[in-house]
């Protein structure tokens, strides 16, 4: 069985959109039950870990998908956090550079958007034999 590929944390980017994650190559990692990861998987699987390991991050993470369409404005996110926004979108950047999320900019505002295949793919590394 075919393993889905594990995120690629991006590095920082200086402009003001995310990359286009769809054509980035990103790890193929073999689920932890089937074989050893490398450490490369291993260090890759722990920059995502971490993105998702702090509580406003993984409960942003979880706001913009079931937002509708899978995309919220920062503007959107920052009241139901009750965090400012600064703050909002300091822990939205370690998403999007996790690869778990995009950004896109419109006028002053940025919109952030779920990245489903990335979820799909750190599910697929927990995943016990079947």
């Amino acid at each position: 069985m075919a393993t889905a590929p594990l995120p690629t944390p991006l590095p920082p980017s200086t402009d003001s959109e995310a990359p286009d994650l769809a054509g980035t190559p990103a790890a193929c990692c073999t689920p932890l039950t089937r074989a050893p990861l490398s450490a490369e998987e291993a260090d890759r699987l722990v920059a995502v870990l971490k993105a998702i390991a702090v509580p406003a991050r993984l409960r942003l993470l979880s706001m913009i998908y079931a937002h509708e369409d899978g995309e919220a404005c920062v503007c959107e996110l920052t009241e139901p956090l009750g965090l400012s926004q600064p703050t909002v979108s300091h822990h939205l950047k370690v998403l999007v550079d996790a690869g778990l999320i995009t950004r896109d900019k419109r006028g002053v505002w940025a919109y952030y958007r779920a990245v489903p295949d990335a979820l799909a793919a750190l599910a697929t590394v927990f995943t016990p034999r079947q």
